[in-house]
C-alpha cells in the first residue's frame, strides 16, 4: 500500500501533468464521453444529431451559413471532426488561386469541406467527393443538397478509397483531378496518393492538401513526399479544429510529374 507521503509527492507532477495536456483531456471530453452519453439519451448518432441542429438553425441554399452553424455546434454543443474556420481559411484561399477545374475530395464526413470547396469553385468545375461510411454519406448529401448543390457540382460517391480510386476514370468519368483534399483516415494517405499516381489521376501541377498532418498525424506520408522528387511541398501550421490549443497542420503537395 503506497504510504500518504509518497502519494502526497506525486500530486504536483499530476497536476503538471493534468495542466500541460489539459487540451487534450478537453478534446477526449468533448469527442468521446459527451458523444457516447448523447448516443445512449438520443439513440442517434452525432453527425444526424448536427444535421438537426443545422436543418433547424441554418438558412438553407446559404453555403457560408449553414458552415457557421456547424462551427457554432461544434463549439458549443458537440465536438465534430470537421475542417473548422481557421483550416477553412486555407482551403478556401488555395480553391480560389487554383482554380481547379477537377476536385477530388477523400473523406466527406458531414460535408462541411464539401460545401466549402463547392461555394469556391470556378464556374463549369466539378467536385467529386468519396465517403465510406454509408450513414455519414446519408448526412452529408443532405447537408450538400441543403447548401444548393446538385449533381452537376457535386457528385457523392460511397465507397472506399480504395476500391473508388481505380475506377474513378471510366466508371465517374474523372479523368485527372486538377486539386485533391484528402481528409480521411491518415493511415490511407499514403496508400491513396500512391493509387493516383499509379492510376494517372494527377496532372503535371496538380496540387495535393492532407488535414490532420501533425494530429493525429501521417508521418509515412510526410516521409515518402520529402524523400521522392514528384512533389514540392509546404506545411500550413495550423490548431486541431475547434482547438486553438493542440497543433495541427495541413500540408500542400504540388505534383511535379518527375520519375
Amino acid at each position: 500500500m503506497v504510504s500518504p507521503a509518497i502519494a502526497l509527492a506525486f500530486i504536483p507532477f499530476v497536476f503538471t501533468l493534468i495542466l500541460r495536456y489539459r487540451h487534450y483531456f478537453l478534446l477526449f471530453y468533448r469527442a468521446v464521453l459527451v458523444r457516447r452519453l448523447q448516443d445512449y439519451l438520443t439513440g442517434i448518432p452525432k453527425e444526424e444529431r448536427a444535421f438537426q441542429y443545422v436543418l433547424t438553425h441554418a438558412i438553407p441554399g446559404d453555403p457560408l451559413h449553414i458552415l457557421e452553424t456547424f462551427d457554432h455546434w461544434s463549439y458549443h454543443c458537440e465536438y465534430l471532426s470537421n475542417l473548422g474556420p481557421q483550416k477553412a481559411k486555407i482551403l478556401e484561399r488555395l480553391i480560389y488561386e487554383k482554380a481547379p477545374l477537377s476536385v477530388l475530395e477523400l473523406g466527406t464526413y458531414c460535408g462541411y469541406a464539401t460545401i466549402l470547396i463547392a461555394q469556391s469553385l470556378p464556374l463549369g468545375a466539378r467536385l467529386y467527393t468519396v465517403e465510406m461510411d454509408t450513414r455519414k454519406a446519408t448526412v452529408a448529401e443532405k447537408v450538400i443538397r441543403l447548401a444548393g448543390f446538385d449533381d452537376d457540382t457535386v457528385e457523392l460517391i460511397v465507397g472506399s478509397s480504395e476500391e473508388v480510386i481505380p475506377h474513378l476514370k471510366e466508371k465517374y468519368g474523372l479523368l485527372q483531378a486538377d486539386f485533391v483534399f484528402m481528409d480521411h483516415w491518415k493511415r490511407c494517405y499514403l496508400r491513396d496518393l500512391q493509387l493516383l499516381e499509379a492510376h494517372d489521376l494527377l496532372p503535371k501541377g496538380a496540387t495535393i492538401v492532407a488535414d490532420n498532418i501533425m494530429c493525429p498525424g501521417a508521418p509515412q506520408f510526410l516521409k515518402y513526399v520529402k524523400a521522392c522528387s514528384k512533389y514540392q511541398w509546404k506545411l500550413h501550421r495550423t490548431s486541431l479544429q475547434y482547438f486553438r490549443g493542440i497543433r495541427d497542420g495541413m500540408v500542400q503537395l504540388t505534383y511535379t510529374g518527375l520519375k
